[in-house]
């Protein structure tokens, strides 16, 4: 008998596809057999927000997760720019999960963040055994092997951002995504709330120091990302601070960066860095070989890129390609969270960036 395709299990509506199709949006499972096979240039591009919102309104309509196909359970729209996600090194996706829903435990290879769009104390994250609740703007890592699964214990549907580094396993490194279900829906929690925030940032037991390498079967030369929580109260108050005791970076106004617990450093992951950027006026053009990918946590303007200016406001996401000329116009005062893939380009002494010269 032959097996089915993944899509051939699922039923979406034709309406469903054709705003998915018109905002260049695809569902999770449409995109992953595609990774690993094509390379494309990345374009300066905006998903607004209110597309990305009746995109996945309509795919929680069809879709419930416990009839998604193993593998492919978690309901997410993501941004097509590339062959398969917004960029070759990046992966960026808005998910969803419904009041009582369980979005299953799984591990992978790959690191992974989730940044909270609209959420609440009673939608938790677990990760290594603690329940993370997910309040707006919150930062929640899921390091590589980790187990963790979203459990919706609300009445209300909440969203957040996936942010993966997938594309430069599968796509640029032309890698494999290792990958493993947990035996349970939910992950059996074993940690209190605010055990993984208080290992690090404050003591450090002498045993988990005098462990080596990443997660899992992983190894490497850097300091491995421990689970962890980014209150967003606690980042915008560090941002009014520097607003207020600081003068602006002249390219991303008063910006902090996402540091790695367990070394106090950036970047948060060896592939990705994460900062959130204040902005109160407009920022002097630049260019750089990384990618950056933003996300509008508050606040309204412009991204000037190239010759084109992008006018993006509350929850809109927009991309940065290589080598591109930009600057930020906020109207008035703007909050992004930008994601790059700087560390990739630093482990090689790669990087640049630059004023233009005219």
């Amino acid at each position: 008998m032959a097996q089915q395709e993944p899509e051939e299990l699922l039923e979406m509506s034709s309406e469903t596809w054709d705003i998915l199709e018109e905002h260049s949006l695809q569902p999770l499972w449409e995109i992953e057999d595609d990774m690993g096979t094509v390379l494309e240039d990345p374009e300066a591009d905006i998903w607004k927000w209110e597309d990305i919102k009746e995109a996945i309104d309509a795919i929680e309509a069809d879709v419930p997760i416990s009839e998604l196909p193993p593998g492919f359970q978690r309901r997410v729209a993501v941004p097509i720019n590339t062959a398969n996600a917004i960029s070759n090194t990046i992966y960026v996706g808005v998910q969803t999960v419904s009041p009582g829903e369980t979005a299953p435990s799984h591990r992978h290879g790959a690191n992974a963040l989730r940044f909270a769009i609209d959420g609440h104390e009673d939608m938790k994250t677990v990760v290594a055994g603690e329940e993370f609740p997910m309040k707006d703007n919150d930062l929640i890592t899921t390091p590589q092997w980790e187990w963790h699964d979203h459990v919706n214990d609300s009445d209300e549907t909440a969203a957040w951002l996936d942010v993966l580094d997938l594309p430069l396993v599968l796509d640029s490194l032309n890698a494999k995504n290792t990958f493993e279900y947990h035996e349970l829906e939910r992950q059996p929690v074993t940690k209190s709330q605010g055990y993984w925030a208080s290992q690090y940032g404050r003591g450090r037991a002498e045993s988990d120091l005098k462990e080596d390498g990443i997660p899992g079967p992983f190894e490497g030369n850097q300091e491995p990302t421990p689970p962890y929580r980014f209150q967003w109260a606690n980042m915008v108050e560090s941002l009014e601070q520097r607003a207020d005791n600081n003068d602006p970076d002249p390219n991303d106004g008063y910006s902090l960066t996402y540091v790695n617990p367990a070394s106090g450093e950036p970047p948060l992951f060896p592939t990705m860095s994460f900062r959130a950027q204040l902005m109160q006026e407009a920022t002097d053009p630049h260019f750089h070989n990384m990618t950056e990918v933003f996300f509008v946590i508050d606040g309204e303007g412009a991204t000037h890129i190239g010759d084109e200016a992008f006018e993006w406001s509350q929850w809109d996401i927009f991309i940065v390609p290589p080598d591109e000329i930009h600057h930020h116009e906020p109207d008035g005062e703007a909050t992004l969270l930008a994601i790059t893939d700087k560390p990739v380009f630093e482990a090689f002494n790669l990087y640049a960036e630059a004023e233009p010269s005219s």
